[in-house]
């Protein structure tokens, strides 16, 4: 199964258009389109009434389709129109509409709403009748399908400024825009389903974070694997009050499957660590050259968790940089070079990762979160900078390398909301990439493992239960590799 694309407004349209062009009516598109619609509430809906809500564009010409289709099926609709259709193919739809109209004022008695008022292109807030119908929708969400998008939520950013309605279920067609996979759009559509209508197959490097991005990569062992051949990875513990987050970096690389994992540990944290470790091994350290010879001959290298935001930390993301290991970048790692972040940008390349929240990432890349349109844009903008993997962490993950590939998470769990669980992800990646895993896919493939894992345990999640929970994401990952 090939990567699902996301693509923008503009994109779309120009997919509609060269359809268009190509000889496929207008009007035909959309009527697969309604058709789309009818049938995704016919699948989930136990027939009840149903009020559909229609613009003037062609988003309510889809509305018209849908009412048209259901009530062929036997549903009890009613059709409302905010205005009268404008183009042509929206009258043509609204013609083969034979149930007349309720006005839009009268009371809300249906059991089931069609929201197609506004589809992704709209670029105002709404106003008067409509946000005053969002409002009245948004408190019954699961009462409402929205078509394309949730009227009010704008299509390439999933940021609305106004009222905005709040669905169930929304029917996008042959692509998730970015309001599908970004926060709080995600949200406001409820379940998404991209209906095929035809449309010709459109480039995009901008892809929703699954298995089929990145599974026929994944570096499973082969039967004559051992385990200097699984990857070298090595983690950076702090000082001796601050050792517990490298430790779940380094269990969390060893269940993801490294062959060998050292935690490198400053010499008066050696013996807190030997107490807590078993397969995981341990090294220690005390100055910058020796952290240096002690990661020569590693594949890949994390520093941060838990590390201080110290001079010591800063130096010692040198001296790993100078080992032409990749490095996963953490945490107070990040933070260090608050300061001079071209210092750090000065000796990445494109097999490392910074794996920022959006404090962290605000200290790195200052004011580009607030400036950009929306995560994506930021994360694209921060690799091309760096000229590393950003993972920019949330509820909305956003992986960004800087040839432009961008990747949205949009399994991420609420489990994930606690102390030590991006340790765990760092330790993911950096297993991963020690494997010899292209790193941009690393990092897809360990946030979208990371998160499984936190939902396959739920309620009562800490991070030291992930790294024993991936084993059985992984155990399907394994099952469905050729299939």
């Amino acid at each position: 199964m090939a990567a699902r694309k996301i693509l923008t407004v503009a994109e779309i349209a120009a997919a509609d258009r060269r359809a268009i062009e190509a000889g496929t009516p207008g009007i035909e598109l959309m009527e697969r389109a309604g058709a789309a619609v009818a049938e995704a509430i016919a699948e989930r809906f136990s027939q009840r009434s149903v009020c559909v809500l229609c613009g003037p564009g062609n988003n309510g010409g889809d509305g018209y389709v849908v009412a048209r289709l259901l009530k062929a099926r036997g549903w009890p609709v009613e059709v409302r129109a905010l205005a009268a259709p404008q183009s042509a193919d929206a009258k043509a739809a609204a013609a083969r509409w034979d149930g007349g109209l309720t006005a839009w004022e009268a009371p809300l008695e249906a059991r089931l709403y069609v929201d197609a008022m506004f589809g992704a292109g709209l670029a105002r807030p709404l106003s008067g009748d409509a946000a005053t119908m969002a409002t009245l929708l948004a408190a019954h969400p699961e009462s409402v399908v929205a078509v394309d998008v949730p009227s009010g939520l704008p299509g390439d950013s999933g940021d609305p400024h106004g009222p905005v309605v709040v669905a169930a279920l929304t029917v996008t067609f042959h692509a998730k825009k970015p309001a599908h996979v970004l926060q709080p759009g995600h949200e406001l559509c409820g379940e998404v389903v991209v209906a095929d209508i035809g449309l010709a197959e459109a480039h995009s490097d901008l892809t929703e974070n699954g298995p089929e991005a990145w599974l026929v990569r994944f570096p499973w062992p082969k039967p004559n694997s051992h385990k200097h051949a699984r990857g070298r990875l090595v983690v950076v513990s702090g000082e001796a009050w601050n050792t517990g987050a490298a430790r779940l970096s380094a269990r969390a690389g060893l269940r993801m499957g490294a062959g060998l994992v050292t935690l490198l540990s400053p010499s008066e944290a050696l013996s807190v660590n030997a107490t807590h470790l078993e397969a995981v091994m341990l090294k220690g350290f005390d100055t910058e050259a020796e952290l240096e010879q002690a990661a020569a001959d590693v594949d890949a290298a994390i520093i941060g968790p838990a590390a201080g935001v110290t001079e010591n930390t800063l130096v010692n993301v040198l001296a790993l940089a100078r080992t032409g290991a990749a490095l996963v970048i953490d945490a107070d790692a990040i933070t260090v070079f608050r300061d001079d972040p071209e210092e750090l940008f000065s000796v990445l390349d494109v097999d490392d990762v910074l794996t920022p929240h959006p404090g962290e990432f605000d200290r790195l890349f200052p004011g580009l979160l607030k400036e950009s349109p929306d995560r994506i844009a930021a994360a694209r903008r921060a690799a091309q900078q760096a000229d590393a993997i950003v993972l920019l962490k949330g509820g909305d993950t956003v992986i960004a390398a800087p040839d432009g590939r961008a990747c949205v998470n949009t399994n991420g769990s609420p489990w994930l909301a606690t102390a030590g669980s991006g340790d765990v992800l760092a330790g993911f990646i950096g297993s991963l990439i020690a494997q010899g895993m292209e790193s941009f896919e690393a990092a897809c493939a360990a946030a979208w493992i990371h998160a499984e894992a936190a939902e396959l345990h739920g309620p009562g999640l800490i991070a030291e239960d992930l790294p024993g929970l991936a084993p059985t994401i992984l155990r399907r990952l394994y099952e469905g590799r050729l299939g």
